[in-house]
């Protein structure tokens, strides 16, 4: 029901130049090796228009090809698979959320959309396990000017957020999904009724659930971004709130090129 709410979520942002997308990271123990804070938007569509074509949702093929061998191997053990996924947006608006706002701060809001797919247990903006480990010299994006008077970034660690606040680089998440619990593996539980160890039945025959979670996950982002985008410039009718937007400095945001 969500995912198809969000299919109205997304019309509206498409005049906005916002696009979203998504790809597998990691099935298993095998993860693709990219490092997401140096993804400009051209290589984040690239990377997802691959996964859109792809059994598993993956950015490339050799990561194709190690991530079905690991759902094979799980399946012939009875085992499940979890794994990481990436959301990401581009053309976003400055200036989405709020920095005062506790409630209202767009990272918070994305990750509570995000946390709420089942069985999702974590989700990271940019890469910020590997930032919390990183000086604070080197854990930044810096501003440089372009020789053009453009001013720009050269990375992304803050995954497009600063302060609860959106601030023109593409948003990056990343969420990791646990196994999912029903293994056709023997295991061990008890039977309420009699007191009795017991293995559990076996009710689903997923081996993982990761590559539609992702598409879940793109949802739930499209979402939180039309709910912010109609908080930031108001009004009742696209045409008042793309005015508002227009009038609004530093908000335009140049869209990616859209393939034919």
């Amino acid at each position: 029901a969500r995912v198809a709410a969000a299919a109205v979520a997304g019309m509206l942002l498409d005049p906005f130049g916002v696009r979203v997308g998504s790809f597998v990271t990691s099935l298993g123990d095998v993860a693709a090796t990219t490092p997401l804070h140096a993804l400009d938007a051209d290589a984040l569509h690239a990377m997802a228009d691959a996964a859109e074509h792809d059994l598993v949702r993956a950015p490339d093929a050799d990561t194709s090809a190690r991530m079905v061998g690991a759902v094979d191997a799980a399946k012939a053990a009875g085992e499940t698979l979890g794994g990481t996924f990436c959301v990401f947006a581009t053309g976003v608006p400055a200036g989405l959320g709020s920095y005062a706002q506790w409630d209202r701060k767009l990272d918070g809001r994305l990750a509570q959309a995000i946390c709420s797919i089942h069985a999702v247990k974590a989700v990271e903006i940019g890469p910020a396990f590997q930032v919390s480990a990183m000086a604070g010299t080197t854990a930044q994006d810096p501003i440089a000017a372009g020789a053009d008077g453009s001013v720009g970034r050269g990375s992304n660690y803050a995954g497009g957020l600063e302060a609860g606040v959106t601030n023109g680089e593409p948003i990056v998440l990343r969420a990791a999904m646990k196994p999912l619990s029903s293994v056709r593996a023997e295991l061990v539980s008890v039977d309420f009724a009699t007191g009795q160890a017991v293995d559990p039945p076996y009710v689903r025959s997923d081996v993982t659930a990761v590559p539609a979670a992702a598409v879940v996950g793109e949802a739930m982002v499209r979402w939180v971004l039309a709910d912010a985008l109609t908080e930031r410039f108001g009004g009742d009718r696209l045409d008042t709130m793309l005015a508002a937007r227009d009038a609004t400095p530093g908000a335009v945001v140049p869209a990616p090129p859209v393939d034919a």
